[in-house]
């Protein structure tokens, strides 16, 4: 009977700390690894992902999202494509002597 407790606790505890092991590893992320500019030069020359993704030694899924990335960055605009692959804003300062909305200003037209 005690031995049986015993053995009861034992696997509740080796539960547990698989349970809190797990809970506690990150996944890893292989965006890092891969250099989307190359991926792009690459689509860019007319390649279709497949073929891009074999040349590279890259999963084709890698591939499109590098495509996605470099048309949220060229919808964007300002941002470059590390901020676009890392998702953090950078502040950019307005070039208001270059802008065609401040240069057709009616508040700075004067008689």
């Amino acid at each position: 009977m005690v031995i049986r407790k015993i053995a009861v606790v034992a696997a509740s505890a080796m539960l547990v700390a698989t349970m809190v092991f797990a809970a506690s590893a990150r996944p890893a992320y292989a965006a890092t690894k891969i250099d989307c500019d190359a991926v792009m030069n690459e689509v860019n020359t007319g390649k279709h992902a497949k073929d891009v993704a074999k040349d590279l030694s890259i999963s084709t899924s890698s591939v499109y999202k590098c495509k996605r990335l470099a048309k949220a960055a060229a919808k964007a605009g300002t941002k470059t494509s590390l901020q676009a692959k890392t998702g953090k804003d950078v502040l950019v300062a307005p070039a208001a002597a270059s802008s065609p909305a401040a240069a057709a200003s009616p508040a700075a037209k004067t008689k």
